[in-house]
């Protein structure tokens, strides 16, 4: 079902030529800061891949991916990408990317299972990465470090906006907030996840919640993750579980924290199978790409995406996504979001 944030008085501080200028900067500006904060590598992406062997992105395990057969393999099944969490990792083995570099890429993605609004569309873009790693990066030292230098390139993406758009006035704190799921938990055990993520990104302004996956201390983990990619159960800050976390700024247009990145230091043989085992998906172990890892025929690695359509409407305070991309809405939403001033693309 749809949803729509109506935020009042809402004026939109750029024109659509203005704002078509401003995504291409933004995304020009941000995957160079980006490739030069992490040393990584442009690559071409896949928009689909085979399905049944492991390598599409199972997100939170009920999302239907888009599918087709394909007539000149005999009607073997293809599946518009979710992500390329795992597919990125198969890439750095096949390209040799040594430890401490890495690869990015513009991925395009439809997920037919979204809920619509202000936030959420059909069509999906972002800046997928992946970085080698060594055994002694695997621990929450180097997780912190790596979004700091994500972090700084957002900074300084925010700054080049204002240089040229000077209505557009720089809100980013100089410093991330750090804190894990279980003691966000711990501090509004009353509340929602959501309900959390908004009071504390309120407070800080731009927020990384470290353990996203594993079940919490009520039973329930903050927001799911499919098993095999995100390592989210082996012992991070304060010596609570999770390598891997999401990075969530606060949008003063909407008045909610806004998602913009979720990454993590990626599973190794024992993380996998512990994982597995915990989620009843033993039976993954199978597949192509889990073959490759428990084989030890890929590298350890970290990485993320950062949306890029997200990233834009922060940057431009836009109030919906749709503004920033095209893509199909309800015509109830499209009328009503015409109405408060807010024209979908």
């Amino acid at each position: 079902m749809s949803y729509l944030i109506k935020p009042k008085g809402y004026k939109p501080l750029l024109d659509l030529p203005q704002t078509e200028l401003g995504i291409k900067r933004i995304k020009e500006f941000f995957q160079l800061n980006l490739s030069s904060e992490l040393r990584l590598r442009r690559v071409t992406a896949p928009l689909f891949v085979l399905k049944g062997m492991g390598i599409n992105d199972d997100l939170s395990g009920c999302e239907r991916a888009v599918s087709f057969p394909i007539k000149d393999l005999g009607n073997r099944q293809a599946e518009v990408v979710h992500s390329l969490a795992k597919w990125k990792r198969l890439t750095l083995a096949e390209y040799h990317i040594p430890p401490g570099y890495g690869i990015y890429t513009d991925m395009n993605a439809i997920r037919a299972d979204e809920e619509l609004g202000n936030l959420h569309s059909l069509y999906v873009d972002q800046w997928d990465w992946e970085q080698s790693i060594r055994p002694e990066d695997r621990n929450i030292r180097f997780l912190t470090r790596t979004v700091g230098q994500i972090y700084a390139a957002m900074i300084r993406t925010e700054y080049m906006v204002y240089e040229s758009y000077p209505q557009i006035v720089p809100c980013l704190p100089e410093k991330l907030h750090f804190i894990h799921a279980e003691e966000l938990r711990r501090l509004y055990p009353d509340r929602t996840p959501k309900e959390r993520e908004n009071l504390i990104t309120r407070q800080h302004r731009a927020v990384f919640v470290i353990g996203i996956g594993n079940p919490l201390g009520d039973g329930k983990p903050h927001d799911l993750r499919a098993p095999d990619y995100d390592d989210y159960t082996t012992p991070g800050l304060n010596g609570l579980p999770g390598l891997n976390g999401d990075l969530l700024l606060w949008d003063d247009v909407l008045a909610c924290s806004i998602e913009l990145s979720s990454m993590g230091i990626r599973v190794n043989r024992e993380a996998l199978l512990r994982q597995l085992q915990a989620s009843g998906c033993e039976e993954r172990q199978h597949l192509y790409f889990h073959q490759k890892l428990l084989n030890g025929e890929l590298p350890l690695s970290i990485g993320g995406g950062i949306g890029q359509s997200r990233l834009c409407m922060f940057y431009l305070r836009k109030a919906h996504i749709g503004e920033i991309q095209a893509s199909i809405w309800p015509e109830e939403m499209r009328e009503e979001c015409k109405h408060l001033g807010m024209p979908l693309i």
